[in-house]
């Protein structure tokens, strides 16, 4: 086992799973589990095949923890709206503010679909995975991340349109 290796996806994708987790799940430990992805990762790196890039193996720990824990503390809501991240742009307040305004209405949104749709919309949409990693860590046929994202989208574009995003 590599543990420079773990380090070096821990610089590289560290990031990419905790907006991931931030997305995907709500609960203020998105840094623990993110840490417990890389901890699994080298408890687990033997069963790396190499088949996927190390960022979808990651990802698909990352979804397993989350279910894990939301099956643990026996949520039903555990998927909720959690605080948008800052983003650093040289914008106006006002124009921040509308940028705000309309992440939080986007992630009410997304909120509101059912399961495959939040993760197909998650994981092509917002983190702007390929389909083959989306189907490898949905454990999909690449046909049904395809179909999926496309009801998917057509799903939250109603939703926004609609104002279906109130909580």
């Amino acid at each position: 086992m590599d543990e420079e290796l773990i380090t070096d996806w821990f610089e590289a994708y560290a990031d990419d799973i905790y907006r991931f987790l931030v997305y995907y799940m709500s609960t203020p430990d998105v840094e623990d589990i993110v840490q417990d992805v890389f901890i699994k990762a080298i408890d687990r790196y033997d069963s790396f095949k190499g088949d996927s890039s190390p960022k979808t193996w990651l990802i698909s720990i990352a979804r397993n923890l989350a279910i894990d824990e939301a099956r643990k503390s026996k949520r039903q809501d555990w998927r909720k709206l959690i605080k948008s991240y800052d983003y650093k742009t040289e914008a106006s307040p006002e124009e921040n503010q509308l940028a705000n305004e309309t992440r939080q209405q986007l992630h009410q949104a997304i909120s509101k679909l059912k399961q495959d749709y939040q993760d197909v919309v998650i994981l092509r949409g917002i983190e702007e995975m390929t389909v083959a990693e989306t189907a490898t860590i949905l454990k999909w046929p690449d046909t049904k991340v395809r179909v999926t994202f496309h009801r998917a989208l057509k799903s939250l574009k109603t939703k926004v349109k609609e104002g279906d995003y109130e909580s």
